[in-house]
């Protein structure tokens, strides 16, 4: 920071000594520039003028080419990046033009980071610098102070030079300082984001052309409206970009807005693109539907008129293919209905319902995997030898991964050419605007046909991706540039994507058709499912053994959820796929088997998706799979730190090789923040061996010889105890109850079925435990009680015949029949009959009324209490029963207590549960159950005396801690609470004795080291 003090001070100098000068409309933007702005920044640690000589992508600073369209420039003065992300945009004006007061500076900022989806961006002509959030949807008539949220004066920037440093200083940035900085202001003001208004926009469009094309067309199926109605919007939003980018004239769909017929001249322009680009985008022999369809003027004017001045916010110039495909990826979550009468209704995906919404993969995470899979495979070699490249995405949605894949692939082709004598390679590269290289628009479709593959199951979405692969084709062309092409090379602009990107279902193949008379499917079913021929579609590639790379983000559905909609499919994944033999599974551990089979023998596959299969039972068949071949290569482990906006998903990026790997390189981020700025994480190394089908608690860093040690222990809780949960009654608001009143004789309750106070006898109600109840070595409270209408006997459990309950329980049974018919409907009539009182579910009854350690289901750290009396019920999975198991008896609650609440097994729980968001783990008894437990062997005379300790101490906790909750002064809470922190060090340093830590692994536990 102090280096960059200096700087500052000699510009702020010089500029004050000749402000005159400086201000004189003869100083122009390219000056300053020039001799200010480009040292300032420099100052703070950005290279702006590429002193470094890096290649494109990784330039700190791009300094954008000049595209005049509809006589404005139409791109910022620069760009900052880190890693090649955008950052901010920085606009200068010179110091004549007053950017305090102006509204079309701001606007102009406002607009290009606005559509470019950039939170923060800088107005600058160095005698004033403005920070402004760029999420509020800027208006024409704005005032330039609307979304300014920094202003400095330049005799500001030396008393001001730390805050501003730890904003815009290249260090800063790399520290996520920016990044937090537009968080906290976000949560100050409104914003809205580019691509949620742009979903609102294009979702209008979609609503106002369904509901004419279904009622100007009634012969349409269903199917064909969808396809209409989406075709017709890509086709609009195609050519408007277009025009932004200079590429098409300006303003050619706006004046539609004037005269009739408006479609039909529409259709001319679209004619007109069919012969310039060559595209299916525009393809009139494939498509027969939409030039025959009638349409009216005013859906199709209202729309024209929101995509241009003043209308329009969008600078469509900016809007990227990333930013495009995230609102598709929304967009497409949605599909037209036909109503009675023949009208368009948009509802929800069943499975986007299901789901709670589509999300859409951050860029960043786009990136990482295509730089890890496609980067890996292009290391070191030429153009000729990535030609034979070959990457898929098999779930492709609006096509994030393979726009990632493919800009990867244009970047590393130009810098390659760019390095290797460019002048041979007139037909390859070409020098444009400030000496910058670019790739031929023919290099550009050659690689793009080459080498990217996509499937998706919707056709929609299939549209979608070509849309956005030919957008990016497009990127950084003009018209003088394509026609100067087009001249040279005798082809027009685009490919046609319909050998690349394809419909059809990855997972299903044609085979499913065998045996079975098509005429009875029913044909909205042979549509669902879409069998997908992967020799017949990609012949060459799987001739050559399958894809070099699969990259993506696979759908996550649960198989319950997905009997609702597509049974036939779930019973399909099953049948031919072992990642979905075992349990419920979810959709995305197919989708990997199916990738991993896709490949060839070298091929690399990366996915983002939840890391539930490390832990759960339905993921072992895919484990072993994996752990067989050796392939899993490489995992990046979120926790419980969320990836998706609007979403909890627990996630990780999974990479598999299928030419296998002697190790595993394993990435834990704490701070995704940090590990995308700098990379920073927990790292290292598994070495193949002991990968397997067990469940994959990998642990990394200076905790993982101590995780290693403990691991070994030949005892787990598992072993030694039943852990279980509570009852279920399908019920809950009859059953259970708050405690209003308790009499010698009766309990009077608050009934949340009835909404009123019951008098009950005594007899069949008992206390219950919800999660919230149990803390650590606590007194369970007896705030609610649970109706128990059973006899336990000699392990035997049964319902008590409803007259001899009458006649004991009068009041009760009253309370019954007042509820009847609630009771007699729980889970569509399974209980009517002589049992309707009882409850549906009979696990666990009998473990209720014994004494047993309780341990709620979501904890922040481990811990247990102990029910001494063992009169206290569980509340389903709220809270989880430990009872030891005979064999083990002789060891005890109390001593099992002990372990539990102690540091050493809090500290080891979390490498082995399954984290939740807000820093919550599962404690049920999945997770619980491997602990390891320091068996005690009575006969040495040592382990017997540290037993005897470990009991005496927890009986004090117990006691103390009924002592405190009973305390009422101050000091005397104050008195006891000094015991029990002493006692809990006692018992932590003997369970270090007991599982044989050293002085070192001390230190880990405790946090020292």
């Amino acid at each position: 920071m102090k280096e960059a003090l200096h700087p500052i001070s000699n510009l702020v100098e010089r500029f004050e000594r000749n402000i005159e000068a400086y201000r004189s409309p003869a100083y122009n933007e390219t000056q300053l520039r020039r001799e200010f702005v480009d040292p300032f920044f420099e100052a703070f640690g950005w290279d702006v003028t590429n002193k470094a000589g890096y290649a494109e992508q990784y330039k700190d600073v791009i300094h954008e080419d000049a595209i005049k369209v509809a006589g404005a420039t139409k791109a910022p003065d620069y760009c900052f990046r880190i890693g090649g992300a955008r950052k901010f945009f920085l606009e200068t004006k010179k110091p004549s033009i007053d950017i305090k007061e102006q509204t079309s500076p701001a606007y102009q900022l406002r607009r290009y980071a606005w559509s470019a989806k950039l939170p923060l961006s800088i107005l600058t002509d160095f005698e004033e610098l403005a920070i402004y959030d760029c999420r509020l949807r800027p208006k024409p008539n704005d005032k330039s102070s609307v979304g300014r949220i920094r202003f400095y004066n330049y005799k500001q920037y030396l008393n001001s030079f730390e805050e501003i440093y730890n904003l815009l200083a290249k260090e800063s940035v790399l520290k996520g300082s920016f990044d937090k900085f537009a968080e906290s202001e976000k949560q100050k003001r409104g914003t809205t984001e580019v691509d949620a208004e742009f979903l609102k926009e294009i979702e209008s469009w979609r609503d106002a052309l369904a509901k004419t094309i279904a009622i100007k067309n009634p012969n349409l199926l269903i199917r064909e409206l969808n396809f209409a109605v989406q075709l017709t919007i890509d086709r609009i939003i195609f050519l408007r970009m277009c025009e932004d980018r200079g590429i098409e004239p300006y303003g050619q769909i706006q004046t539609l807005q004037n005269g009739t017929n408006t479609f039909n001249r529409l259709r001319q322009i679209f004619y007109r693109a069919d012969g310039k680009y060559n595209s299916g985008l525009f393809d009139f022999r494939l498509d027969q539907l939409t030039p025959k369809l009638s349409i009216d003027d005013k859906p199709l004017k209202d729309i024209f008129k929101t995509l241009y001045y003043p209308e329009s916010p969008y600078e469509f110039s900016v809007l990227g293919a990333d930013i495009l495909g995230h609102v598709y990826e929304q967009f497409l979550g949605k599909v037209i209905r036909l109503t009675e009468g023949h009208r368009a209704k948009v509802e929800e995906k069943p499975e986007v319902r299901k789901a709670g919404g589509v999300y859409y993969t951050p860029t960043y995470i786009v990136e990482y995997i295509v730089k890890n899979t496609v980067g890996k495979l292009c290391e070191g070699k030429t153009p000729r030898q990535i030609s034979s490249l070959h990457i898929l995405d098999p779930a492709c949605g609006s096509g994030s991964f393979l726009l990632g894949a493919y800009q990867y692939l244009l970047d590393y082709h130009r810098d390659w050419y760019q390095k290797n004598n460019p002048g041979k390679h007139t037909e390859e590269i070409f020098q444009g605007y400030g000496g910058q290289w670019y790739l031929t628009t023919r290099e550009k479709k050659r690689i793009l046909l080459n080498s990217i593959y996509g499937v998706d199951i919707d056709p929609q979405a299939v549209e979608v991706t070509k849309l956005s692969l030919l957008l990016k084709v497009l990127e950084g062309e003009n018209q003088d540039t394509l026609e100067r092409q087009m001249k040279l090379f005798k082809e027009r602009a685009l490919p046609d994507l319909g050998s690349n990107i394809k419909c059809g279902n990855s997972l299903i193949a044609p085979d499913f058709y065998q045996n079975k008379q098509l005429n009875l499917l029913d044909k909205d079913e042979m549509y669902r499912i879409n069998p997908f021929d992967w020799e017949k579609e990609f012949p060459e590639i799987t001739k050559r053994g399958g894809f070099d790379a699969v990259i993506g983000n696979p759908p996550y559905i649960r198989i319950q959820t997905m009997k609702e909609w597509a049974s036939r499919e779930v019973e399909l994944y099953k049948q031919y796929y072992a990642a979905a033999s075992k349990g419920n599974y979810d959709i995305y551990v197919v989708f990997v088997e199916r990738g991993l089979n896709l490949l060839n023998k070298q091929g690399v596959l990366g996915f983002i998706l939840p890391h539930k299969f490390f832990n759960a039972q339905y993921g072992q068949s895919l484990r072993g799979l994996l752990a067989k071949g050796k392939y899993l290569s490489k995992v990046v482990h979120f926790g419980d730190k969320q990836i998706f906006a609007g979403a909890t998903n627990y996630t990780c990026l999974l990479f598999l090789d299928k030419t296998g790997s002697k190790q595993c390189h394993f990435i834990k981020v704490d701070d995704v923040t940090g590990w995308r700025n700098t990379g920073e994480a927990t790292e290292g190394k598994i070495p193949s061996p002991r990968i397997s089908a067990s469940v994959w608690n990998f642990t990394v860093g200076k905790s993982a010889p101590l995780f290693e040690k403990l691991s070994k222990m030949p005892v787990r809780l598992g072993e030694v105890a039943d852990i279980f949960v509570g009852l279920q009654t399908s019920a809950d608001n009859v059953f259970i109850m708050d405690l209003i009143e308790e009499t010698p004789r009766t309990l009077r309750l608050k009934s949340k079925a009835l909404d009123t106070e019951w008098i009950f006898e005594k007899g069949l109600l008992f206390p219950l435990v919800s999660g919230t109840d149990v803390n650590r070595y606590s007194h369970l409270p007896e705030r609610q009680y649970i109706l128990f209408p059973y006899r336990v006997k000699d392990s035997i459990v049964e319902v008590i015949d409803f007259k001899a309950l009458h006649a004991e329980y009068p009041k009760t049974t009253a309370y019954l029949l007042e509820n009847k018919t609630r009771l007699e409907e729980r889970e569509k009539g399974r209980v009517r009959g002589p049992n309707w009182y009882g409850y549906i579910y009979l696990k666990n009854m009998i473990k209720q009324s014994i004494k047993k350690l309780c341990v709620p289901r979501l904890v922040e750290k481990l811990y247990a209490t102990y029910d001494v009396d063992g009169n206290h019920f569980l509340d389903n999975v709220d809270v989880g029963g430990i009872t030891l198991k005979q064999l083990y008896e002789k060891q005890g609650l109390v001593y099992l207590l002990g372990l539990l609440n102690s540091k050493l097994l809090r500290w080891y729980f979390p490498f082995v549960t399954a984290p939740f968001r807000g820093g919550w783990m599962s404690a049920n008894r999945q997770f619980l159950s491997q602990l390891p437990i320091r068996n005690i062997d009575f006969s040495i005379p040592i382990d017997k005396a540290r037993h005897d300790q470990m009991v005496r101490l927890v009986d004090q906790m117990l006691l103390l801690h009924k002592q405190l909750a009973a305390a009422k002064t101050p000091d005397e809470k104050t008195r006891i609470q000094r015991q029990i922190d002493t006692t809990d060090q006692q018992i932590d340093q003997l369970v270090y004795e007991l599982y044989g830590l050293t002085e070192k692994e001390i230190q880990i536990v405790e946090g020292i080291t």
